[in-house]
């Protein structure tokens, strides 16, 4: 994770991001975000269970506090650990929590791309409408526009560098987030993508951010 400021200034941290797909109907995919580096941030862990219908359930573990911090449905669309993310971003992206509206088609990049307006259903949300770019190839995100309650355009998501693993699952290498009046960013550059991992219940629940290190 790179933040960078209005004057170019940059810092870095260090990251796993874990997931588990959903056993159950009317749950989305679980995750676990932990920090590794620096050290005033390492063990500092978010876990988010997402669901259909209703608030998600997210986890804020604090070392330096030794304690599990439960993020108010109210509080998501804050900033997630200083960075331009919200925890609202974090979260799940399930296709059951929007309405949506065809806008146009239109290029974008190397791309063709359906151009579709999502609107949250879900209570508290920050955003009163999401734009996503999605290419005509493989149906990838490519971009997102985020507006807020006001309908003012607040930042842009983009999806750079997608990979294909095992032959199904498209993966990008790069999400940059540019907030328009912050005038700050931060871009995600993710390495060593791994499936089928082994992962349990367990090792999603809210006593396993404690363990971490």
């Amino acid at each position: 994770m790179v933040l960078e400021d209005l004057s170019g200034n940059t810092r870095e941290r260090r990251l796993n991001i874990m997931s588990l797909e959903a056993r159950s109907e009317g749950e989305g995919d679980k995750s676990l975000v932990a920090f590794e580096e620096p050290r005033d941030i390492r063990g500092t862990a978010l876990l988010t269970y997402p669901h259909i219908e209703g608030p998600d359930d997210q986890w804020l573990y604090l070392p330096a506090l030794r304690r599990v911090k439960r993020i108010a449905s109210v509080n998501k669309s804050g900033s997630f650990v200083g960075s331009e993310f919200a925890y609202e971003d974090i979260s799940g992206q399930e296709w059951e929590k929007f309405d949506y509206l065809w806008l146009r088609e239109e290029p974008c990049g190397a791309w063709e791309c359906q151009v579709v307006e999502r609107r949250p259903t879900y209570e508290d949300s920050g955003y009163s409408r999401l734009v996503t770019w999605y290419d005509q190839d493989e149906y990838r995100m490519q971009r997102i526009d985020f507006y807020d309650l006001d309908d003012e355009l607040l930042k842009t998501l983009y999806f750079n560098d997608y990979r294909l693993y095992g032959d199904q699952y498209w993966r990008a290498h790069e999400l940059v987030m540019e907030n328009y009046k912050t005038r700050k960013s931060t871009r995600l550059i993710y390495e060593d993508y791994a499936f089928q991992s082994g992962f349990s219940e367990n090792d999603f629940s809210q006593q396993s951010l404690t363990r971490i290190r």
